[in-house]
Parts: C-alpha cells; structure tokens; sequence
C-alpha cells in the first residue's frame, strides 16, 4: 500500500502498488468509519493480498487480507517512519503510469520494507540502496565507476547528476561535484548489496552518499518529494 487519500465522510481512495499490474488505484468503501471490517489493513506500508472488481475509473476494494504489517512496525521509530514515507512515496513516483508491470520495483519496495521493519541495517543505507536499486531498475541507473559520459575507466572523483554519475576531468561539465572516495565506494556497497561493508561505513560518510542520493533522485523526478523534507538521518 503506497498511499491513502479521504474521499467522501467515509471512504478513501488507495494507490497500491501490485506485483503484476503496477500501480492501481482503488476506492475503499466506509473505510474511515470505526466499524469498517477493513480498518487498519489499507495503511500504507502495509502488505495486502485485495480482491478488486473492476470499475469504470476506479476500482473498487471488496477483500483484504494482511499478508506483512510492515507500516504498523515502522511507525514506531521516527527515522526507519520518514525513510519508509520517502520510499512508498519514490515507487509512486517511478510508476507514472497505472497498470504498467513493474515487479522488480514492487519487489525491491517490500524487500526495503522488510528491512527497515526488522531493523537490521540503519535505516538512512536502507532508504539510500531503495532509492538507488530502483533508480536502477527504472532506467536511471548511476554511473560510479567508469566515466559516465565517455565511459573512460575510473574511479572518478567528480560526479555530474545531470551526466548521469562520475565524470572523467575532460568530460567533467561546470558544477559537478567532488565526492570523496569512501562516499563512492558507499554507494557502490549500497548498490551491490554489500552490508558488509556498508554498516562499517563512517556517519560523515553516510550523509555525503545520502545527499547525493536525493539531489540524483530529485533530478531525475524533476520536482521535490513531499516526504524528503521530514527525513530523519542519523
């Protein structure tokens, strides 16, 4: 479940991503109301198995089931709460259109939730290997080795968001920016699924790769999330 929006005095319109449709956006009858045999089960962070039936424009929820109450964990810390809100609301985002497959995307999203829930990494290199997996997977995958407008080997200590990753010094474009090594070396952990190394990693480090997270997430939305600013980093 990525999002809830109140419809009427009592219903709700929810935007669920779904293993094999993508994005669908249904209507949840009475849902509001303290009676409503749904209750708690359309919350975002939550995962769902639904029975829709189809509608004209929406569809309408006649089923729900908890299969993981992922939200309801994480909505006890207030850091592993921020980087989940970012996180459903970046797969929102990445699926700009509805019912288009995207199963890797789903998947990444309920694996990111997991984690945060079980809280076995901290939860700012959770949100940061999301974000860039499903950049990834999305098409806007980040160059962090080779140059990423000539493709001259690296490493490179300059990266360029609007070129796509590191940049070699003659490809290097104005306002690039000079990132440290271990920032790199960070987010290429982050992206292979290296936790070992990644949980080593100093906090100035995490903040260095994590702004440059969200400035190559930010760009690549073309406009701000609305969750990015309540994000709490460690």
């Amino acid at each position: 479940m990525l999002r809830t929006t109140p419809l009427g005095e009592a219903d709700r319109i929810v935007t669920i991503l779904t293993r094999r449709t993508g994005r669908v956006r249904a209507v949840a009858k009475g849902v509001r109301r303290t009676s409503s045999r749904f209750g708690a089960r359309l919350e975002p962070g939550v995962v769902v198995d639904l029975q829709l039936h189809e509608g004209r424009s929406l569809d309408t929820v006649t089923q729900a089931v908890i299969i993981r109450p992922y939200g309801a964990l994480i909505a006890t810390d207030y850091q592993r709460h921020t980087a989940a809100a970012v996180m459903l609301e970046t797969a929102e985002r990445l699926t700009a259109e509805e019912r288009q497959p995207a199963q890797r995307l789903f998947l990444l999203l309920v694996g990111g939730l997991r984690t945060l829930a079980d809280d076995s990494h901290p939860a700012s290199l959770v949100l940061d290997a999301f974000l860039l997996r499903s950049l990834a997977v999305s098409g806007y995958g980040m160059a962090l080795d080779d140059c990423a407008v000539c493709g001259e080997e690296g490493p490179h200590p300059s990266l360029s968001v609007p070129a796509g990753g590191v940049v070699c010094p003659e490809c290097r474009p104005h306002g690039a920016a000079s990132v440290s090594a271990p920032a790199l070396r960070l987010l290429a952990d982050l992206l292979s699924g290296n936790w070992a190394d990644a949980d080593t990693s100093e906090p100035r480090t995490r903040r260095e790769a994590g702004g440059v997270v969200a400035a190559y997430l930010q760009w690549h939305l073309e406009r701000g999330l609305r969750a990015l600013p309540y994000l709490e980093r460690a």
